[in-house]
């Protein structure tokens, strides 16, 4: 009982100071992973057992490979290319660089996609002398909706497509139709918040026009190495469930090659890596753990399945909500994780399940766009944002967010029902 409550006291004090920014969020996920551990509520091995070491190797892979391929000069040219082809318009701009984000976290994964666009997001911005958070939030979004899309886009899905044994093409057919009008209708919804607000003078315009997006090739031979390495690490992410391989794996093995044919400083290209973001997680992964080896999610889960006394649609709206409000505030890789064998059970009691696979991956993947620690790409494009002297705050993204995950689960519902009811 003492180590159920500590976990939980420990886990709401971190939030609450993540949330009120006194103390940086990587100092406070180890400080509660410390206490946890002093504590014994979980021992040192079962804190390893509960880190995600995949995400974590998709995370440090990428960010090497981005910190290589960014000295080519190759974002900067991308995003001179594209203001001019939006002749400057910061909407234009915005709406581009979330379809491109989109498109890219269904294929690739939300957290590669991030790392990515976030350089050419604040070189564009910083050209046309407008603050790049809103531009950066969005794209968060957009990469969390995009990712909801396929298998691999996002973390929950590959975890319910293995359990399920649903293929590629499963996900395409239940997520990714519904996740094309919700895409439309949040960037409609994002014109009425910040669509009004983007303006550019005419100097900055002209001054966008006259750039040459060729002079701003650093090194066109590790360009075009580059743009080699990111269509193989594509395709490699896309085909990693065929060849047996962790996405960790084909992140780790990107970034060694573009370490060896960049031929960079290495140490410089480590510098820039975003430890507190990796720590973050690291700190995060065990406090959760904490939870989950008490038993408080298994509680949590069982609570929310025996309130809908067996109803298939109550059952699937109870999931989908209860993913949707828990993802964003909580790691959604432990809750989906208790929630597949209490689904599996219920699928040998006879219970046709298929509609709370999809109501599980839809509210756990829309679920992250509530707040800033809802997802990784919102931690990953916050640290980015923040290193470069824009920082992102809790109520920041939270005030766009929130309202954009309560939009988009509504539509989710709406689906949902229309398709399974």
């Amino acid at each position: 009982m003492f180590a159920q409550v500590l976990s939980v006291v420990v886990f709401l004090l971190v939030m609450v100071m993540i949330v009120t920014e006194k103390i940086h969020r990587s100092a406070a996920a180890v400080l509660g992973m410390a206490i946890l551990l002093l504590a014994k509520v979980l021992t040192l091995d079962e804190a390893i057992e509960h880190i995600d070491f995949n995400t974590l190797g998709v995370l440090l892979g990428m960010m090497l490979f981005v910190g290589v391929v960014k000295t080519s000069g190759l974002f900067e040219f991308v995003a001179i290319k594209a203001a001019k082809m939006t002749k400057g318009d910061p909407w234009k701009i915005m709406v581009s660089f979330m379809l491109i984000t989109a498109v890219f976290s269904a294929m690739l994964d939300n957290v590669t996609t991030v790392l990515l666009i976030a350089p050419m997001t604040l070189t564009i911005t910083r050209i046309l002398n407008v603050d790049p958070v809103p531009f950066l939030i969005t794209q968060a979004l957009a990469s969390n909706i995009g990712g909801t899309a396929t298998l691999i886009g996002d973390p929950p899905n590959i975890m319910i497509g293995s359990a399920a044994g649903f293929s590629f093409v499963d996900f395409l057919i239940n997520n990714g139709i519904p996740i094309v009008f919700i895409l439309a209708a949040t960037i409609l919804l994002l014109r009425f918040i910040y669509g009004r607000k983007l303006k550019v003078d005419d100097t900055a315009r002209r001054h966008i026009m006259r750039l040459d997006e060729n002079k701003s090739i650093k090194d066109a031979a590790l360009m075009k190495k580059s743009i080699v390495m990111i269509v193989l690490v594509a395709a490699a992410f896309v085909l990693h469930g065929q060849i047996g391989v962790e996405s960790s794996v084909v992140a780790l093995l990107a970034g060694g090659i573009m370490f060896i044919i960049g031929k960079q400083d290495v140490e410089d290209i480590i510098y820039d890596v975003e430890w507190p973001t990796i720590i973050f997680f690291l700190g995060l992964f065990v406090i959760v753990g904490g939870m989950v080896e008490t038993g408080i999610i298994s509680k949590l889960a069982y609570l929310l399945i025996n309130a809908t006394s067996g109803h298939p649609v109550i059952t699937m709206l109870i999931l989908l909500w209860c993913s949707a409000i828990a993802s964003s505030f909580l790691d959604n890789i432990p809750f989906v994780a208790t929630l597949i064998p209490l689904v599996t059970v219920m699928e040998q009691g006879g219970v046709d399940v298929y509609p709370l696979w999809w109501a599980i991956s839809l509210g756990a993947c829309l679920g992250g766009n509530g707040s800033l620690i809802g997802a990784s790409a919102n931690v990953v494009i916050s640290s980015i944002s923040g290193k470069n002297g824009h920082p992102i705050t809790f109520a920041e993204f939270t005030k766009v967010g929130f309202p954009i995950m309560m939009f988009t689960t509504v539509l989710a519902m709406v689906y949902l029902l229309i398709r399974f009811a």
